[in-house]
């Protein structure tokens, strides 16, 4: 079975910074593109950033451009977001999953950014 554990979330400050993990058991996360979603409240789920497991290219959404890099350790089958300057708008629950949305959802690490 596969499953996915975020953690590292909480309340920060405007401006401050957090990094997200995600472990993965139940598949190598070496064959799959690894990806961040968020959810804010009232709003649908997003694309936050994803890896490619072939040349770790990486992609973000426009709005976390420059404040946030997606990284991955597939030795421990681990992804992470590091999260820099973070602004009141990036308040949200964070999952990982692979890019394709294949597998069920963990239960998410929840960010609060105060203004």
């Amino acid at each position: 079975q596969v499953r996915f554990v975020e953690s590292g979330g909480g309340l920060v400050q405007t401006g401050g910074s957090l990094r997200l993990s995600c472990k993965a058991s139940g598949l190598l996360t070496r064959f799959f593109t690894m990806a961040w979603f968020r959810e804010a409240p009232g709003k649908e789920r997003e694309l936050v950033a994803r890896i490619l497991n072939t040349g770790g290219t990486t992609n973000y959404a426009d709005s976390v451009k420059g404040r946030f890099t997606i990284s991955r350790d597939d030795a421990n089958n681990m992804a992470y977001l590091q999260m820099s300057n973070l602004q009141p708008e990036d308040t949200a629950v964070y999952y990982c999953n692979d890019a394709a949305q294949s597998w069920a959802w963990g239960q998410g690490t929840q960010v609060t950014v105060r203004s």
